[in-house]
């Protein structure tokens, strides 16, 4: 078989234009099959989407060569503060405060928004000889053969590679031609995406308000901006979505309180059904998932995307590797020490995150008092307070070069 690339990337979202750079890097020629067309993808102006992303995963980002390109536009998480509480009520007084100057490495993340992560992305892609870009053609079939594996598009067209990279979401199309089967349950949340403006400066301080609902998510944007991730019930949520914009804001400001003064709408608003999702098998033959097609968890931490970059860095770090020894990195033994390496890390992230929504998603009095109590503790210790730093920085675990700022 002849291969138009040594990787066939399913996905051109987010995971999938990293995982191709970072393959570059490592000598790897990719093809980066996106179902939605270039312009759609390509769009401008803010919709109000935004990613906290830990220090380790800006770390791969700058070792890629497109920080530069982002850093004057990304918002530095200096501290994180985290409370229970109750609409209308403000915060317990008991909380946990995490602050970035209690570790040495520099603020714990990042906040990125869509809108100029998105586009680095694609110009990165297109400056890149070693990558090719196919738009507007989803997938229908794959096979694979002793050497190789094929990939079918609606239009006819068929690509071929050494091995096939699913980056493409909870629902992957790869998984499900690959046999990949999954575990998983829907939460009856929804979360409400969206960014708001402020009055007063948040210094670069994030918030997660526990409410009884579902937790809400402040986070730091440039200027006087924040990124909201709000989850309710979801029919709940359903309802809110209908208001027009002022209704919306006047369910959201109890919520939100008014330590940042007057708020307004600062672009779109979205919806996302939350649930977690867990494939039992990170790989099949000639096949490797990446990011949610592997492992889609509850916003609660706010580790979706960089648990996602996890993947990508270990994966291109095996193939890179395997590369240097000769070996086909579509090979079983090639494919199966990046699930040696993702797959416990990735479902004790999911299990901990849906343990924490279990626990602090609810108003029952004698949760509230174990857990408010909780909080007091840890906030009070140095050495814990210092590991959940370091841990929502993404120091902590076996990590790949590219998250340490080395190169493959």
């Amino acid at each position: 078989m002849s291969f138009e690339s040594d990787i066939l990337i399913i996905g051109g979202g987010l995971n999938g234009p990293i995982l191709a750079l970072a393959a570059a890097q490592a000598g790897l020629t990719s093809t980066v099959i996106d179902a939605l067309p270039l312009e759609r993808r390509a769009a401008s102006g803010f919709d109000g989407r935004s990613y906290a992303m830990a220090l380790t995963s800006t770390r791969l980002l700058q070792g890629l060569g497109i920080w530069a390109a982002l850093s004057s536009d990304a918002q530095p998480m200096l501290d994180i503060k985290v409370t229970d509480g109750r609409a209308g009520e403000g915060p317990s007084a008991f909380f946990m405060h995490f602050d970035h100057a209690e570790i040495e490495e520099g603020p714990m993340g990042f906040m990125v928004e869509d809108r100029h992560l998105r586009p680095v992305l694609l110009a990165s892609m297109q400056a890149n000889p070693l990558i090719t870009q196919l738009h507007g053609d989803p997938v229908k079939a794959q096979k694979t053969t002793a050497a190789g594996i094929e990939v079918t598009l609606n239009s006819g067209k068929t690509v071929h590679g050494r091995v096939l990279i699913g980056c493409d979401g909870r629902a992957s199309g790869t998984a499900l031609r690959a046999g990949l089967k999954r575990i998983g349950w829907d939460y009856g949340q929804t979360a409400l995406v969206c960014a708001v403006n402020h009055e007063h400066p948040h210094h670069g301080i994030a918030h997660q308000f526990f409410m009884p609902a579902g937790p809400l998510a402040i986070l730091p944007l440039t200027g006087n901006r924040s990124s909201i991730v709000w989850s309710e019930k979801s029919e709940t949520a359903a309802r809110i979505n209908d208001l027009p914009d002022t209704a919306y804001l006047d369910i959201l400001r109890p919520r939100f309180g008014d330590f940042l003064g007057e708020i307004s709408l600062a672009g779109a608003r979205f919806t996302y059904p939350l649930s977690l999702s867990l494939v039992h098998e990170l790989i099949a033959d000639r096949v490797a998932l990446v990011g949610d097609a592997a492992h889609g968890i509850h916003p609660i931490a706010g580790q979706g995307l960089n648990a996602g970059l996890r993947d990508i860095a270990a994966l291109a770090e095996v193939f890179a590797d395997a590369t240097r020894r000769g070996e086909d990195i579509g090979s079983a033994l090639v494919l199966a020490r990046y699930q040696q390496w993702r797959r416990f890390d990735n479902t004790a992230l999911a299990l901990a995150t849906d343990t924490f929504n279990r626990l602090f998603s609810n108003d029952h009095p004698i949760l509230r008092a174990t857990r408010d109590l909780g909080m007091g503790i840890v906030g009070r210790i140095p050495a814990l307070r210092r590991s959940f730093i370091r841990e929502a920085a993404g120091l902590t675990g076996d990590l790949p070069r590219l998250l340490r700022g080395k190169s493959l």
